[in-house]
């Protein structure tokens, strides 16, 4: 029998997955697991990935990714947020974030040093950091701030082994967006404890009410121990597309891309070229993407609040909404569950981001208004039989 290595023995399948992979058993099911939109991308995008499969640029780029490409991140940051990023060395293209984040703990973490990681987080972040055998420190206080952390607790867990923090804002599951002051607190804590920010900004497109975004690295001292993380996955619901990116310091990103040939090479080369015309700047093309997700949001806000036992807060961004289940006197796997096998509608458990979301669920309103309505009639059902 193959003898498995410990590390990947840490490593476990989330609720998410769970979730979404039992619905799979039944025919009918109404799925709000994963944040994966069911909206096409411009057909601008489409069109530059199909020219280049048919002009056949459809073999290997350089490992840090087209630079063409890069220069298109580059203007990009400069349009949006007035960041300026060296395309030859401060930018690096990876099969989507999820690889960048890996590859940038990678570059940074030595066995046994810590990362603190405030809740609610994405599941992802813990398993990635134990599969660079070091330690995922969660900060994960119930009674701190509902669906939030504090810097206090923040503080209270740095000691000499802490390496990096990292933060989601706008964040997924919670759907709030960081306050600036809360920002600028953890900004003081790196400065002064010499550790890095690895800031996770995924979701800074679908900032509902056009609220104006700042990252972190906006702040004095800030740039050269920020690593940002971003992908055209959200922004132009190109998640199968598999592209993100990284922007941080020159010395990170050469040790990236040393590691990406090892992993992967590069991201896919038809990819690059549509990822290209997404961010030309040519038109806005995620701006019905986000009056679409505001008429889900709203509908989806409207109808559970409707419903007894249940109440939510409209998210300031994602396409995430965190229901408050505590009045049902359930825990947050216990009721999905049971929604599932009963109603055969997914949803996440809270307990998935912490235990300080473990009186909420989470559901992703990447369906159709349709789907939206009947899912609300279904749970509406669940909740008139429970005792």
């Amino acid at each position: 029998m193959i003898r498995v290595s410990k590390v990947s023995e840490k490593v476990q399948p989330s609720l998410t997955r769970k979730l979404f992979n039992m619905a799979k058993d039944y025919d009918d099911v109404i799925d709000f697991t994963l944040g994966d939109p069911d909206i096409q991308p411009h057909q601008a995008i489409k069109d530059a990935g199909c020219r280049a499969i048919q002009q056949g640029k459809t073999r290997y780029s350089q490992n840090a990714g087209l630079l063409q490409l890069r220069e298109s991140i580059s203007n990009y940051y400069r349009r949006t947020e007035g960041f300026h990023f060296d395309p030859l060395s401060e930018i690096i293209v990876t099969v989507g974030a999820m690889e960048g984040l890996y590859l940038s703990l990678l570059s940074i973490l030595d066995p046994d040093d810590e990362v603190i990681i405030p809740a609610p987080y994405y599941v992802n972040y813990v398993q990635m950091v134990a599969m660079c055998h070091a330690k995922a420190v969660v900060i994960d206080n119930p009674d701190s701030e509902e669906l939030g952390f504090s810097i206090a607790d923040v503080q209270a867990a740095i000691n000499d082994k802490t390496r990096a923090i990292i933060i989601n804002t706008p964040s997924n599951p919670s759907g709030k967006v960081i306050s600036q002051d809360k920002i600028s607190a953890l900004a003081n804590l790196a400065k002064k404890h010499d550790l890095i920010i690895i800031s996770d900004e995924v979701y800074k497109s679908l900032i509902y009410n056009r609220q104006p975004f700042k990252s972190i690295a906006a702040i004095d001292d800030m740039r050269e121990r920020t690593v940002l993380v971003n992908s055209l996955s959200k922004e132009f619901c190109m998640t199968g597309w598999r592209i993100g990116y990284v922007l941080a310091p020159k010395e990170l990103v050469a040790t990236m891309t040393k590691l990406q040939e090892n992993v992967c090479a590069c991201a896919p080369l038809p990819s690059q070229y549509a990822a290209i015309e997404a961010l030309s700047g040519k038109e806005d093309y995620s701006k019905e993407m986000l009056s679409i997700f505001t008429q889900r949001r709203d509908m989806l806000v409207s109808g559970i609040n409707a419903l007894p036992r249940l109440s939510c807060q409209a998210p300031e961004a994602t396409f995430y909404l965190m229901v408050n289940i505590s009045q049902t006197g359930m825990r947050s796997e216990e009721f999905a569950i049971a929604l599932l096998q009963s109603q055969h509608v997914a949803v996440v458990p809270g307990i998935t981001y912490g235990k300080n979301c473990d009186n909420y669920v989470r559901m992703a309103f990447t369906l159709d208004e349709q789907k939206i309505r009947e899912g609300i009639e279904r749970i509406s059902s669940f909740i008139t039989q429970l005792p």
